[in-house]
């Protein structure tokens, strides 16, 4: 398959690049770069070092023996967008190009508006350029499952659920509840996808998904190949953040109560699943939603766990601390347990990385650059409030 990755240089983009060529499928990318740029705004950088666009390139080819095409780009310019798919016809388009940081977007008001902005405007132009060059495209948008919130009923792996309102039953879009400017952004780009589907019957997957973590997939084989591990109060996952203070023998720090649960899922078992959705997509026309988590965790278990793994690796204990919470989410020990079953469908079972097994090798990881850790150490503190 031809697959164009819309934010290629991210976390995400470039593990599934070097899944899809590792399968022999043909691969182009745009990236503009931005996180990088954002990820250095607030002080910060990559835990583990990544290699320039051009470097990686390289890599790629002295490793896998295949190249993949590029352009550096911002995905909210139309004409590029146009360009690209008219010259390289994919078959898929994987939309990864949108400011993926919660507390980022809630920086401030200009913060708040480019996340909205740039994200809305990406998704627009990829399904008008899609409308007009071909209907035939398999669209794979990235949402998250923080576009729910924490509601009391089972959420449905459905874009609608039936409903009665004043005693009237109806057919309503599954009710969401963003819990930051970033979260509603991605609840207005489903809601501008269905109406897509529904006015053009363009084919789309919205693949909702909790935190990701892990330094490494099978395709990782080197440190030139090594995708961006962020760390930080802004731009990191709170597990990876937790194997990073482990390192320095900083305490853990649990924004908040700890009881709060989400859905993780592996680095290698998310790439496993977006890489089995492009290579089975919906029928013509379909409008399909995903949901995709691996283990429930609250924030207390996990730290425990890497408390536990880090006296096997590091030889000591870090302390755990609980600092303010600075979001505005439930703290209480909730029920969580969104339906899933496309994945499953499609053979997709269980687990491949268990959070256990993955800790350790992130830990192992991390050692040999724990100085570029401890540069950034004083960010592991919040400094962003919903409130403030």
């Amino acid at each position: 398959m031809r697959v164009l990755v819309l934010g290629i240089d991210g976390y995400l983009g470039w593990a599934l690049t070097l899944r899809l060529i590792r399968r022999g499928h043909e691969v182009f990318g745009i990236d503009n770069f931005y996180t990088r740029k954002a990820v250095a705004e607030v002080g910060s950088d990559s835990a583990l070092p990544i290699l320039s666009m051009k470097d990686r390139i390289k890599a790629i080819e002295e490793v896998f023996g295949t190249k993949i095409g590029f352009v550096e780009g911002d995905v909210t310019n139309y004409d590029l967008i146009k360009k690209v798919i008219s010259e390289f016809k994919p078959d898929a388009i994987v939309h990864f190009a949108e400011q993926r940081s919660a507390p980022y977007s809630m920086i401030d008001v200009e913060h708040a508006k480019y996340t909205i902005i740039n994200n809305l405007t990406s998704t627009l132009n990829v399904i008008y350029a899609i409308k007009e060059l071909g209907k035939n495209i398999h669209l794979l948008k990235m949402g998250t499952l923080g576009e729910y919130g924490y509601p009391a009923f089972r959420i449905p792996e459905s874009a609608f659920v039936d409903a009665v309102i004043q005693g009237v039953r109806d057919r309503i879009v599954v009710p969401r509840w963003g819990g930051s400017w970033y979260h509603w952004s991605k609840v207005f780009d489903s809601y501008i996808l269905l109406y897509a589907n529904k006015l053009w019957g363009l084919t789309i997957t919205d693949f909702h998904q909790g935190p990701v973590y892990g330094t490494r997939t099978e395709d990782i084989v080197s440190e030139e190949l090594f995708t961006r591990f962020d760390v930080d109060d802004v731009w990191g996952t709170v597990i990876n953040r937790f194997c990073a203070e482990a390192v320095t023998n900083h305490p853990l720090t649990i924004y908040g109560s700890g009881l709060q649960k989400k859905g993780f899922t592996s680095l290698e078992d998310t790439i496993r699943a977006l890489a089995a959705l492009i290579e089975n997509p919906p029928e013509d026309g379909e409008f399909r939603t995903v949901h995709h988590y691996r283990e429930i965790r609250t924030l207390n278990e996990m730290a425990e766990l890497v408390r536990r793994a880090s006296r096997q690796i590091l030889g000591y204990e870090p302390e755990i601390a609980h600092l303010p919470n600075p979001r505005v989410e439930p703290e209480e020990d909730l029920s969580y347990e969104p339906e899933r079953k496309v994945l499953a469908r499609l053979g997709i079972y269980g687990l491949t990385r268990v959070m256990d097994e993955e800790v350790a090798v992130m830990l192992k990881d991390l050692v040999p650059y724990v100085d570029r850790v401890r540069r950034i150490e004083a960010l592991f503190k919040p400094r962003v409030r919903w409130r403030d």
